[in-house]
């Protein structure tokens, strides 16, 4: 039997995510997938699905649903934000079961931009080139190829019978204030000094005009060689650091386009892309320089903080020992004994 969630009321970009599309960037089409994979995978190991499951990604927003049919367990990660189920508040991070005519409200995020909601089973949808995942400009995947709306509707594998004890965990912390670690290159011989130190010395914000395909930047603009700002187009990753000919700088994000003619100065390491996703406009951006073996360590960091998501979740009110004494309650306790003066 399939669930059904419909879409009340939502703001912001709501669409549907995975692991994305891979082997499809030599014919010109960009991965997408979740914005902060990290988030993805907790949300969906909380409710026993695989880390890359299909998931509903909320972009800067939130918004009201109800499930219509069905029973669905269901749990929320990422940015932090409220959830209210049939009124009654909820944290992020655990799970909660939905009853058929149960109601949600997930409340724009107080920080950062993307929030990820999971069931159970994953949501159901027709695989594009091996993803359901949305790549709005290219117009597949998600709803149809756009963002879902107020009266669409997700369906997913209904529960049968009771569901598991609710779930949590702790999210892996973002230390919101380090710098987004970057190596130089592929083109960062085109710049001249000047222009790195103005990278990798300068504070950037977040623009307005950033979304899934590039994170633009406001701030000093980086100069140019005497090669100037064009460039025999070549591939991009998520993460290159493009600089067009204004000098400011554009990260290129999940639903990038494949190949670009203005150089790249520089790219955003693969353990660093959750930060800089969770940035939202106005958040200060800066950037330092790391080698190869720093990048690769701490990729390699961000992996095991995936494999390690189904040790680290917990049942909900459970005595954890180890988080207690990290509180530093027994020396409360002791000081609470002191003699007074």
């Amino acid at each position: 039997m399939s669930g059904r969630l419909v879409i009340r009321r939502c703001h912001g970009a709501l669409s549907l995510q995975d692991g994305g599309r891979r082997g499809y960037q030599r014919y010109g089409l960009s991965g997408s997938g979740a914005m902060d994979r990290l988030a993805m995978a907790t949300a969906n190991v909380l409710v026993g699905n695989a880390p890359d499951a299909p998931v509903l990604e909320l972009g800067l927003g939130g918004g009201r649903f109800v499930v219509e049919a069905g029973r669905g367990w269901f749990a929320c990660a990422g940015a932090p934000c409220t959830l209210r189920i049939d009124g009654a508040p909820l944290t992020g991070h655990r799970t909660a079961t939905l009853a058929p005519g149960a109601e949600l409200i997930v409340d724009p995020p107080r920080e950062g931009a993307f929030a990820y909601l999971a069931v159970a089973g994953g949501f159901e949808a027709g695989a594009v080139l091996g993803s359901v995942s949305l790549h709005l400009r290219a117009g597949i995947g998600g709803a149809d190829g756009r963002l879902f709306q107020a009266g669409d509707h997700l369906t997913f594998a209904a529960a049968e019978g009771n569901t598991p004890g609710d779930r949590t965990t702790d999210a892996v912390p973002l230390d919101r204030d380090a710098p987004i670690r970057v190596m130089l290159g592929p083109q960062a011989d085109r710049f001249p000094q000047g222009g790195i130190d103005t990278l990798l010395g300068s504070t950037f914000t977040v623009s307005h005009r950033a979304d899934r395909m590039g994170y633009q930047l406001d701030g000093p603009a980086i100069a140019h060689g005497e090669g100037g700002y064009n460039i025999v187009s070549d591939a991009t990753v998520m993460g290159s650091i493009q600089v067009p000919g204004n000098g400011l700088p554009i990260v290129l994000m999940a639903d990038r386009q494949t190949t670009g003619g203005y150089p790249k100065i520089a790219t955003v390491i693969s353990a660093d892309l959750r930060g800089l996703a969770q940035s939202r406009p106005g958040d200060p951006i800066r950037f330092e320089a790391v080698t190869l073996a720093t990048a690769r360590e701490a990729g390699l960091r961000r992996q095991r903080d995936i494999a390690d998501l189904p040790g680290r979740i917990r049942p909900l009110g459970c005595f954890d020992a180890e988080r207690l004494l990290g509180a530093n309650l027994a020396g409360h306790a002791v000081d609470a004994l002191r003699e007074g003066p």
